[in-house]
């Protein structure tokens, strides 16, 4: 079943469904599920955040994943623009949707400039809408565009996407982490060295091991990170910040 019923005169059902998010396994499948939804509802932006503690003074840090342009998010956070956030606000204090147009932002929150850094990339209204996970983290998943406003229907569809895309971006970060755990230093120095462009002869010289036993760590990494070689290990390893 999709997210939403199709109707006749209505916009088109959006194919995503519950199962198909509780199938995606990585961050970049999650990934790219958000980037379909966004374009499906009419957006040029989806970010999913961490609710960040009242000392956080970048969104950046505090971001799971996100299609914005980086030049606006070295902007924002230039700019100290989380400190006085009425969004980030508001987030804390409740727990219901949050709509945001720019077109109405007051000179308290220095418009102009909001207008102006936001509106070079299309960004002018959107909703945030607050989450969180089985282990009560909070955080909240915005989709932002410059299209019409959303429909109730579409914030209750929204709303409804973005509960189960930050659950299971919960999972895969705690499957990432058990992965980690299991994991032993000689495995890691493998991979290590496997990223850094060392072949399995060079690896075994440098650690003074055999080939034989640098090819069984690796292999072994490769299935606890559940990859089918040591290009994908280190891929993964990379991006769950195993290694670097």
């Amino acid at each position: 079943m999709s997210i939403n019923t199709e109707k006749a005169g209505k916009t088109p059902a959006f194919d995503g469904n519950v199962e198909e998010i509780a199938g995606l396994r990585t961050q970049f499948d999650v990934f790219r599920f958000m980037k379909r939804a966004m374009e499906h509802y009419g957006c040029r932006t989806f970010m999913v955040l961490n609710l960040p503690p009242a000392t956080s003074l970048e969104l950046s840090s505090n971001t799971v994943i996100t299609n914005w342009p980086a030049e606006l998010m070295a902007h924002f956070d230039r700019e100290g623009l989380m400190r006085t956030s009425p969004i980030l606000r508001r987030l804390h204090a409740s727990t219901l949707p949050i709509t945001f147009d720019l077109e109405t932002v007051g000179p308290e929150r220095r418009g102009p400039l909001v207008r102006s850094i936001f509106g070079r990339f299309g960004i002018v209204r959107g909703a945030y809408f607050p989450v969180h996970d089985m282990s009560g983290g909070r955080g909240a998943v915005s989709f932002a565009g410059d299209g019409p406003p959303f429909t109730r229907q579409q914030m209750m569809e929204l709303m409804y996407i973005s509960i189960h895309v930050f659950e299971r971006l919960s999972e895969i970060r705690n499957l990432d982490v058990r992965v980690t755990d299991m994991l032993t230093d000689r495995e890691i120095d493998c991979l290590n060295w496997t990223a850094a462009g060392k072949t399995s002869a060079e690896i075994a010289e440098i650690l003074g091991l055999s080939e034989h036993t640098v090819n069984h760590y690796l292999n072994r990494a490769a299935k606890k990170l559940d990859t089918v070689n040591r290009t994908q290990a280190v891929a993964k390893a990379l991006r769950i910040g195993l290694i670097k």
